[in-house]
C-alpha cells in the first residue's frame, strides 16, 4: 500500500475515533442519563389560559444540543418550553460532579466528571480547570440561545424584565423567559470577588451547595455538613446586597439554620421534596420546611423519584399536595430538576399532565395556578434587583 493510502486511512482513523468521542458518547450520556420513564398514557389534556408557569430549577446549559429545535431526548428545548406553557425557566449552571455522586455522603477531591464532560463536549480550554470559566461559559449558552432565537427567548436579569416579559406575553403567548442560577458557589473558587463577576454575567439565584462540602458551608450529601463560615456569611451579606436570592437547595440541615437565622430577605428551595412525605436525604425536612414558609420563602417541587417516592405524574401531584397541606399552597412552586441526570414522567411540554394531576388531588383552581407559576412570579416581582 502507498504511503499516501496508509496517511489517509489513519486520518480517517483519527477523524472517526473524534466523532466518537466529542459527538456520540457526549449525546449517548445526556440519552441515559436525561430520560423520560412511565410518562402519562393518555391524550395530552389542554393547556388551561392563562397559565403562566415557571420552574425554578434544570440543567439543560450542562448539555450539547439544540435547544431552538425540538429534541426527541432530554427534558428541555425551547419549542417543549412553549409548548408546556412555560412563561420562565431558571437555568442552572452545576460545575463540578466528583465520581461516585450520591445522596450520602460525596468528597470534593474526587476526580470531577464535569472535567471529562466539558472535554468530551468540546467546551473552551478554560473551563477544564476553572469552575468560574464553567459557570461563565454556561451563562454564555442561555445569552446565545437569546440572540439566536429571533426575539422568542429572553433572559430575565431584574424586576422590570420579569414584568415586560409578562405584559408582552399577552400578544405574544409563546415568548419564554429564562433566568441564571449557580448551583453550588465553589463556582466562586474561593474569592468572594468573582461574586460581581457572575453578577455581571446575568446569574440572579444563587445556590449555596451542590453535592459536596465547599468554602461557604455543607452540602446535605457532604462530608462534614457543617454550617456557615466566615466565608459564607460574607457571601450572603454580599449576595443579598445586591438582591440576589439565596437557594437552599441541596444545603446541609445547619447550613440552613444558619442562613435562616441572619438572612434579610426570603430564600428559595428551587428543587427538592418533603421528608414528611417521602423520607429521602434529598428532602427538607418538615421543620424546615415550615421555618422557610414563615419567613416568606418559596420551596420548588422536583419531578424526580427521590423527591417523590415514586415515578408518574401521580407521585409528583402527592409530593406537591404535601407540601401545600404542610406549608400553604403560596408557599410551593415547581423546580423540575429536569435534564439533571434526572429520570421523570414527562418534560416540559408535559406540564398539562401536572396540572391535571393535581386537579385529582383535591387542588383549588387558583392554588393549582398559584403553585404552576404564580408564586414564582409574585416572589421573583418582588425580589429580584430593581434595575440590571
Amino acid at each position: 500500500m502507498k504511503p499516501a493510502t496508509w496517511i489517509k486511512l489513519g486520518l480517517a482513523l483519527v477523524g472517526g475515533t473524534a466523532v466518537l468521542i466529542f459527538h456520540t458518547i457526549p449525546l449517548t450520556i445526556q440519552k441515559r442519563l436525561n430520560r423520560i420513564v412511565n410518562p402519562p398514557q393518555t391524550p395530552k389534556p389542554a393547556l388551561p389560559r392563562p397559565v403562566p408557569i415557571v420552574d425554578l430549577h434544570a440543567d439543560p446549559p450542562l448539555w450539547r444540543r439544540d435547544w431552538l429545535r425540538r429534541n426527541n431526548f432530554g427534558h428541555i428545548d425551547l419549542p417543549r418550553l412553549v409548548e408546556g406553557g412555560v412563561a420562565l425557566q431558571l437555568f442552572a449552571a452545576a460545575t463540578k460532579l466528583p465520581l461516585g455522586i450520591n445522596f450520602k455522603q460525596n468528597r470534593a477531591d474526587r476526580f470531577d466528571l464535569e472535567t471529562a464532560l466539558a472535554f468530551s463536549q468540546c467546551w473552551p480550554r478554560r473551563t477544564w480547570s476553572s469552575l468560574l470559566a464553567r459557570a461563565l461559559f454556561m451563562a454564555g449558552r442561555v445569552k446565545q440561545l437569546e440572540r439566536e432565537s429571533d426575539g422568542r427567548f429572553r433572559l430575565i436579569q431584574s424586576a422590570p424584565d420579569l414584568q415586560q416579559l409578562l405584559n408582552d406575553r399577552q400578544t405574544q403567548p409563546k415568548l419564554v423567559g429564562g433566568l441564571l442560577g449557580l448551583e453550588g458557589v465553589h463556582a466562586l473558587e474561593g474569592n468572594l470577588d468573582n461574586l460581581d463577576i457572575l453578577y455581571q454575567a446575568g446569574f440572579r439565584i444563587i445556590g449555596l451547595a451542590h453535592f459536596f462540602d465547599n468554602e461557604a458551608g455543607g452540602s446535605a450529601h457532604g462530608v462534614e455538613q457543617g454550617g456557615l463560615t466566615e466565608f459564607g456569611r460574607e457571601l450572603v451579606r454580599r449576595a443579598q446586597e445586591k438582591r440576589m436570592i439565596i437557594d437552599l437547595a441541596h444545603a446541609a440541615p445547619r447550613l440552613i439554620d444558619d442562613i435562616l437565622t441572619m438572612t434579610r430577605a426570603p430564600v428559595i428551595v428551587s428543587h427538592t421534596g418533603f421528608r414528611g412525605h417521602c423520607n429521602s436525604p434529598r428532602n427538607l425536612s418538615d421543620a424546615h420546611a415550615q421555618s422557610i414558609a414563615d419567613g416568606g420563602g418559596l420551596i420548588g417541587a422536583a419531578f424526580f423519584p427521590e423527591t417523590t417516592c415514586g415515578r408518574t405524574v401521580e407521585a409528583i401531584a402527592r409530593s406537591i399536595r404535601y407540601g401545600a397541606d404542610l406549608v400553604g399552597a403560596q408557599h410551593i412552586a415547581i423546580g423540575t430538576d429536569f435534564d439533571g441526570a434526572t429520570s421523570t414522567p414527562i418534560d416540559a411540554s408535559g406540564m398539562p399532565y401536572l396540572i391535571e394531576a393535581l386537579a385529582r388531588q383535591g387542588l383549588a383552581d387558583d392554588d393549582i395556578a398559584a403553585i404552576m407559576g404564580g408564586n414564582a412570579l409574585r416572589f421573583l416581582l418582588q425580589w429580584l434587583p430593581h434595575t440590571k
